[in-house]
This record gives C-alpha cells, sequence and structure tokens, in this order.
C-alpha cells in the first residue's frame, strides 16, 4: 500500500532486524511497527528506537483492541496506533499525518535555532553599541575633569590618581568590575561641582570665611545635581553627594554615617586621603605613603570605614607609587580606568 502510494519503504522481519537497518542505515523518517513480535515486542523497539532517534515518530500497528494498550504506547512515545484490519485510506492519512508531524517539529527547531542565533548577533551588536557609547561618554568626563583641573590649578591631576586610588581599593576588596566602574565615575567627578563655584573662592590663597566655606561645601550637592540626571552616572551621582561624608556621622553635607553612605564614597575617603597627603601643596610638600597609612589608621572607624581602611592598610606601598608614576607619565587614560589601574595590582 505504502510502496503503490509512492513511498519507499524498507521491511523488517523482526525488533532486532528493524534496530539492525536502523544502526546501519541511519535514521528513517517514519517506523510503523506492529505490537506483538517475537525476540523483542513493539513497546522494546519503540524505547530503544526513541533513545537514538527522537525525531523518527513511530506508528503502532496491533489487533488489540485494549484501549490501555494503546494509551500504553503513546505514553511511551508513539506517535499514534493503527487497528487491525486497517483500510488503505486510513493507513495513507495516519502516515501523512506522522510525516507532517515530523516536518513541522524540524522545521520549528530549525527556526528557534536560527532565532537564537538571530538574537546573540543582535545582543552582541546592542552590546557593542553601548561599550562604544560608554566609551565615548568616559572621554566626555576626561574633559570635564580636564577642564576642572585647569580651573583649581592647585589639584591638577588629582582626579585621575584618586580615581586609580578608588580602583585599586575596590578591586581589593573583592567588587564586581561593574560596581567598580560606577565607583570610579563617581571618583573621577567627585569635585566636579566645584565649577558652580566663584573663582574668588576657589582660588582664594588664604583660609576661607564662614560663609566661603559654606558656599564651598556646596560644591558635593552642586555635582550631584549636575550628575543625577544623566542615566548613566545616576549612580556615580550618589558618590559625588556623599564623597565629603565621614564614617561617624561627622561629615557633610547630610551627616550621613556608617553604611548610610555608598561603598563607593567610603573607599574614595581612603583614596582621597592618600592622594592629598602624597601630593605637594602651596603650603607643605608631599609626605610619604606612610604618613597616609598613619592617618587611615589613626581615624578608622570615625573618618574611615574600618573595612575599607583594613583592606587598604593590607595592601603594599609599591602599588601607590606605580599608580601615580603611570598617572604622571600621562599614559593613564580614564577612558579605560579599571583597565590601566587593575594591569599595575598584583595578580
Amino acid at each position: 500500500m505504502l510502496s503503490a502510494a509512492g513511498y519507499k519503504t524498507r521491511q523488517a522481519c523482526s525488533g532486532m532486524e528493524a534496530l539492525a537497518i536502523l544502526n546501519t542505515t541511519g535514521e528513517f523518517e517514519l517506523m510503523l511497527s506492529d505490537l506483538m513480535m517475537a525476540e523483542m515486542d513493539g513497546i522494546a523497539l519503540l524505547d530503544r528506537s526513541k533513545e537514538k532517534y527522537p525525531d523518527m515518530p513511530v506508528i503502532m500497528v496491533t489487533a488489540q483492541h485494549d484501549i490501555s494498550i494503546a494509551l500504553a504506547t503513546i505514553r511511551n512515545g508513539a506517535y499514534d496506533y493503527l487497528l487491525k484490519p486497517f483500510e488503505r485510506e486510513q493507513l495513507l492519512n495516519i502516515v501523512a499525518r506522522a510525516l507532517e508531524h515530523r516536518r513541522l517539529k524540524l522545521d520549528n527547531r530549525a527556526y528557534q535555532s536560527n532565532l537564537e542565533s538571530l538574537v546573540a548577533a543582535r545582543t552582541e551588536q546592542l552590546r557593542q553599541a553601548m561599550t562604544d557609547l560608554e566609551r565615548s561618554y568616559d572621554i566626555t568626563l576626561e574633559a570635564l575633569g580636564d577642564a576642572l583641573d585647569l580651573k583649581d590649578a592647585e589639584t591638577e591631576g588629582h582626579s585621575k590618581r584618586v580615581t586609580a586610588f578608588t580602583i585599586a581599593i575596590a578591586r581589593a576588596m573583592g567588587l564586581s568590575s561593574e560596581k567598580i566602574r560606577v565607583i570610579a565615575r563617581g571618583a573621577f567627578l567627585h569635585d566636579i561641582g566645584k565649577m558652580a563655584i566663584p573663582d574668588a573662592i576657589l582660588r582664594k590663597p588664604g583660609a576661607l570665611t564662614p560663609e566661603e566655606t559654606r558656599i564651598m561645601r556646596e560644591h558635593c550637592f552642586r555635582g550631584y545635581q549636575m550628575l543625577k540626571k544623566i542615566p548613566f552616572l545616576s549612580e556615580a551621582s550618589e558618590i559625588v553627594y556623599a564623597h565629603q561624608e565621614k564614617f561617624d556621622g561627622t561629615g557633610y553635607p547630610r551627616g550621613l554615617r556608617s553604611e548610610e553612605i555608598p561603598m563607593g564614597a567610603r573607599i574614595f575617603s581612603v583614596a582621597d586621603t592618600l592622594d592629598a597627603i602624597t601630593s605637594d601643596r602651596p603650603y607643605r610638600a608631599a609626605q610619604g605613603i606612610n604618613v597616609a597609612r598613619d592617618e587611615v589608621e589613626k581615624y578608622s572607624g570615625t573618618q574611615f570605614d574600618p573595612d575599607v581602611a583594613r583592606v587598604f592598610l593590607e595592601m603594599p606601598d609599591t602599588i601607590w607609587e606605580d599608580l601615580r608614576k603611570e598617572i604622571n607619565s600621562q599614559i593613564y587614560k580614564f577612558t579605560d580606568p579599571l583597565g590601566k589601574a587593575l594591569e599595575l595590582l598584583p595578580k
């Protein structure tokens, strides 16, 4: 019947012979199997063939008009069953349905595979676009930092140094790369609010009056206002807002304490002290790293987060010396703050 309908068929006299044919020639598009056979019955043949050829539909052919047997074959993975005796049209219809089921199953799998490949390709394109956009943002940030350095010449290079120091501590604390990038941006832009401070106050050579001090302290909030509306800087803006807070709550502008202060700001506080002590100032020459270490140890738990202070004190002095040399040689670029700073850290 099947050959007359144009199908190419192969016959086997037993389940064992059927398996031998399958193992020799490979998968067929469809298998019709009797249920009752010597040596290996139809259920056993169904189980063995489904293990190796899960996409080949199997139609069980049986003379047993027992619904429980029919259901058992379906549960074991048969596509359908055909009761003997059957008419030619019954056979051709069930075979056509089984082959169409197989075709749709394979087409759907191919479609899913192609869709996954397309989604993966589009995702990679989007990731690359976001990476390029992020890099362009960081280039813009570097320009802003350079502009601030020109406005406040006393701290030239401070933003890049303190960013590198902050990154080094953050990595030593085991923070993720994504968190470190956010913290790096906050550290780099911590003084961006000073662009809103009058030059007469910002560059005043002598001590500030109480009113001038109040205005100067506004730079934390001014910087926060500048950055909070920029989506990729919203988290960094919180670090800018809190970078003058102290662990015991005596800092400004909000008097935050302990874990109320963002982790990035707590790390920055140590890095900022390190840079301030080891950099030249008009009123004194740069001091050694040992002086900065003593300062951090002395004020651990008051000005500084004890956990951050502990990690900093455990780090070798060579890290800070190498980072400063790298930045001063103008090789360091904020466009890759994480990579350049981390290259210099011990593995």
